[in-house]
């Protein structure tokens, strides 16, 4: 029985006397208290009764009766006194319909209807990236190599932001909302700001001051070196935007709303795909800024969604709503537990992509560094792609582990593994099929061409599993158990860098490299996905440091 129904199952004694008599205030203060007591533990029957795991069924049950014995003891300390009647219960907030959809549809139908329009959002999002560096290409092999070594560090930012970070948002206020816990979610908002400006602006300058070093050690030198620098100076000033757009984008989608985000970066992305080119070449009334240029609009469209974003939840529309509310470290350890978790998953995986493309270029130079990020830059895309799924999956994981009800949980990150897998595993294979399709777009120089076409080749027919990996990734998240995913990002790490190194030490070929990177993925999807069907999430945790709660809160924030 849903939360708001359960409210009904007052004792009738104090319903049948409530329309009469006078009020005592410590009578009045004893009904009351009984009053909410039964209709907790009327909540804690319901959600015992659609707990899948014993543990979860046994505990709350057990809740419940302790529950009832106080409310039995407050009404006969009622029943002893004088016969007056304590004034009704105090009004409580029924579930959001937004949250009871989360709770009780149909899985398959209702994780489509929530992830379409967050899919369609961010391929329109990776086709934008696309047709920047489409134009980008248009400035010259170096330019484009350029792009390529700060690429990557960009989307991590991008990752870390909204799939980690963002993912530990979403998770604490989708756990807080089918928890009941509607206050903490609207001061989880502010928190949720907080802690996303915050890392922005140290993410900013740490980049500022580092970001020549990193290049040169990723191969970067001349004029690609240059064009690096010239780009990333402007899109890691404006880093901090990145960050609150994100932390905005979460709050909304924790409440199980995807279309609002989805609207107004679609929005932004219209807006880029003029503004870039008009930056880059000085179209009109715009100087002519070169690749700082592409930075420039990326910068200035990503103020502008964050601006639409934050006017939409001032104003109270999305179901966490902004509350001026005292810091409070329970509640960002409600984000942190899971987002900082995540945030090491998520350098893993770029700094995988980083230290391999440093593996490139020391193999082969320059030109194989612009072949294999044009090739991995599809790899990326998949990241937006899954994303658009992930991000329905943490608020639909979240609330049903909020409610108690982990096998539908489970159900729900399966399904959307398999989606994941699928979706994936057909770019890729057309990728392999027709690789130069793909990298002829970009550049026609030969040695380009050959090393982003062996990328493809060899890595492309994995990509189901990279998907099926990332999915679950963010499902876990949901959960607040983010061991696996570490681990299986771990492993991913060990086998793609150091596996391609051995190998290529043994070989001298670059293809050595790129059939490591194919390996570690599929080794990555199965080992994550093996592990989460079996029920790792519903398991106590075995090491000492995880059982006091760093990967998954301990209870309600108070």
């Amino acid at each position: 029985m849903p939360l708001d129904q359960s409210r009904s199952r007052l004792n009738p004694v104090l319903t049948a006397n409530a329309a009469e008599a006078v009020v005592h205030p410590r009578q009045a203060s004893d009904m009351r208290e009984a009053a909410r007591l039964r209709e907790l533990a009327a909540w804690y029957r319901d959600i015992s009764e659609r707990a899948g795991n014993p543990r979860i069924w046994e505990s709350r049950v057990q809740m419940a009766d302790e529950l009832d014995r106080e409310g039995d003891r407050l009404e006969r300390r009622y029943l002893d006194g004088s016969p007056v009647v304590a004034a009704a219960p105090a009004e409580t907030r029924p579930l959001d319909p937004r949250t009871r959809t989360l709770l009780e549809a149909p899985i398959l139908p209702t994780l489509l209807r929530l992830a379409w329009p967050n899919i369609a959002v961010m391929l329109v999002m990776a086709s934008t990236g696309l047709i920047e560096t489409w134009w980008v290409s248009r400035l010259g092999t170096d330019a484009l190599a350029g792009i390529a070594l700060v690429f990557p560090l960009y989307m991590m930012m991008q990752m870390l932001s909204a799939g980690a970070m963002g993912g530990g948002i979403s998770s604490a206020i989708a756990r807080a909302l089918g928890g009941g816990r509607r206050a903490d979610a609207d001061a989880l908002v502010l928190h949720a700001i907080v802690v996303n400006l915050t890392i922005g602006i140290v993410c900013s300058v740490l980049v500022l001051a580092f970001g020549p070093a990193l290049y040169r050690a990723l191969g970067g030198e001349g004029a690609s070196l240059d064009a690096a620098l010239r780009y990333s100076n402007v899109v890691f000033a404006g880093t901090a935007l990145v960050w609150l757009m994100n932390a905005l984008a979460n709050v909304i989608r924790g409440g199980g709303n995807m279309w609002v985000p989805s609207l107004w970066i679609c929005v932004g992305v219209v807006l880029l795909v003029p503004l870039s080119p008009c930056l880059i070449f000085g179209l009109g009334p715009f100087p002519a800024l070169g690749i700082a240029g592409a930075g420039v609009a990326v910068v200035v469209t990503t103020a502008l969604t964050a601006l639409a974003l934050g006017w939409y939840i001032t104003l109270g529309r999305s179901v966490a709503c902004f509350r001026w509310a005292r810091l409070r470290w329970a509640l960002f350890a409600d984000i942190l537990r899971v987002g900082g978790v995540a945030s090491i998953s998520t350098l893993q995986t770029n700094l995988t992509v980083l230290l391999t493309t440093a593996l490139v270029g020391i193999a082969a130079g320059p030109e194989a560094i612009a072949g294999y990020g044009t090739g991995n830059r599809l790899e990326f895309l998949l990241v937006p792609l899954v994303f658009g799924l992930g991000a329905p999956l943490v608020a639909l994981v979240g609330t049903n582990i909020g409610a108690g009800q982990t096998q539908r949980a489970l159900r729900i990150a399966l399904t959307g593994g398999v989606i994941a897998f699928g979706l994936s595993e057909a770019v890729g294979v057309a990728a392999a099929i027709w690789p130069t399709a793909w990298l002829g777009l970009f550049d026609d120089h030969p040695r380009m061409l050959a090393a982003g076409a062996a990328y493809l080749r060899h890595v492309g027919p994995a990509y189901g599993f990279f998907g099926l990996g990332l999915s679950l990734y963010f499902a876990s998240q949901g959960a607040g158990r983010l061991l696996w995913p570490l681990s299986a990002g771990l492993v991913r790490l060990v086998i793609a860098v150091g596996g391609g190194w051995l190998a290529f030490s043994i070989t001298g070929e670059l293809d050595a490299v790129f059939a490591a990177l194919s390996a570690a993925l599929v080794i990555y999807g199965v080992m994550l996905s093996a592990a989460v069907a079996s029920g790792v999430w519903f398991r106590p945790r075995w090491p000492a440091l995880f059982t006091k709660g760093m990967l998954m809160p301990r209870g309600p924030a108070r």
